[in-house]
């Protein structure tokens, strides 16, 4: 299938000399196997080779070269692997160095005294316990994070998704309070999740309210707290505690918009549960990643030229809500080169990842085919 491909692109781009030929079928073979080929949401019968011949038709032959040389230099792709990578180094590079922190401030001692010191290793024992890890996305990997951590996190404060019933904070409270006793609760909780563009799923205000993921963990723990105070038993987690949002891939922009933003609520969200508030990442993109006029003119040409405004019809509500008019640069006009491996971000450009039928511009045939959730 990959010689079809590779002929079929050849031919779509005019590699008439043998030389560029073998130059070029030796570079899509290699990033094929190391990388493109992982993808999760190719169709069956096809992978990167046959998915670039059919990308690459859609355009006009003299616009062909722009698109190729977009996915030869500007495409940024995480694999499986580095994403393994990326979160088996989150509890090492992230949690411990802060519950370290916290440890050695209760003991009275140095941070690079913790592991010295037996009140100091308790101490660091005893916050690590209390911490919640809490997945809100299926790219939030938490199978990764259990079998790195095995033996160091226990499977009662782990869990995948945030829609969490009361049967499941009773267990969590409960055998929290079989180890640490009667009083213990959960004092930190790490709400976990693959990557944000812009920071606008996880917190924003729109009209004057709260919205996003951040909002409905918030209101999912009030509830829950309420309804253990009616019934008299006590809640799983305490009183003014940490949340900790973690991405394991964040755009600069992201990062920056998530600050502000929960520097934001910390004055103007009465109903917040949660006292403090921390943002980190596993791996922090670089604000010159996004395509801009400067460097990329021709590619941010090639996608207002192949648009279908469908896309923006099909996603409206939340385009407006980020104060978009249209989608060529991708939700919240983030205008990214990157896929990650279980999926395409919406927040990249759309070329890379839109299916439309062309009914209000150009038919858009996808790159990495994106799942949608909406819609």
């Amino acid at each position: 299938m990959n010689k079809l491909g590779l002929t079929l692109i050849s031919g779509i781009m005019g590699w008439n000399d043998p030389n560029v030929a073998a130059r070029e079928y030796a570079w899509l073979l290699l990033m094929a196997a190391v990388k493109y080929d992982g993808y999760s949401d190719f169709r069956a019968g096809s992978r990167f080779v046959e998915s670039l011949a059919t990308w690459l038709k859609q355009f006009d032959p003299g616009d062909r070269q722009t698109a190729y040389d977009f996915v030869k230099h500007r495409l940024v792709y995480i694999s499986a692997a580095e994403m393994q990578r990326i979160i088996e180094a989150f509890v090492p590079e992230t949690v411990t160095p802060r519950l370290r922190r916290l440890a050695a401030a209760q003991v009275g001692i140095a941070p690079d005294q913790v592991w010295g010191s037996a009140a100091g290793a308790t101490a660091f024992r005893r916050l690590l316990r209390r911490s919640l890890f809490v997945g809100l996305s299926d790219g939030s990997r938490v199978d990764i994070l259990r079998r790195a951590n095995a033996g160091l996190l226990s499977q009662e404060q782990i869990v995948p998704m945030m829609n969490i019933d009361a049967r499941k904070w009773d267990e969590l409270g409960k055998e929290l309070r079989d180890i640490q006793g009667p009083d213990a609760r959960f004092e930190h909780v790490y709400l976990i999740d693959d990557f944000t563009a812009s920071g606008t799923t996880f917190i924003r205000q729109v009209n004057g309210d709260w919205k996003g993921k951040l909002k409905k963990f918030n209101d999912l723990v009030a509830t829950a707290r309420d309804a253990a105070r009616a019934s008299g038993a006590g809640f799983a987690i305490a009183e003014d505690y940490t949340v900790h949002i973690h991405h394991h891939v964040s755009t600069t922009q992201a990062r920056a918009a998530l600050l502000r933003r929960v520097e934001q609520a910390r004055a103007e969200w009465p109903e917040r549960d949660f006292g403090e508030v921390t943002v980190s990442e596993g791996l922090l993109l670089p604000g010159t990643m996004r395509l801009r006029q400067s460097t990329d003119a021709a590619m941010l040409a090639l996608c207002d030229k192949y648009y279908d405004h469908e896309l923006y019809e099909r996603l409206k509500k939340h385009c407006d809500e980020a104060g978009q008019t249209d989608m060529k640069r991708g939700y919240a006009n983030c205008a990214l080169p990157l896929v990650l491996e279980h999926n395409t971000p919406n927040n990249s450009i759309p070329l890379l990842w839109a299916e439309t039928g062309g009914k209000q511009g150009h038919a858009m045939t996808p790159l990495f085919r994106r799942r949608d959730r909406h819609g």
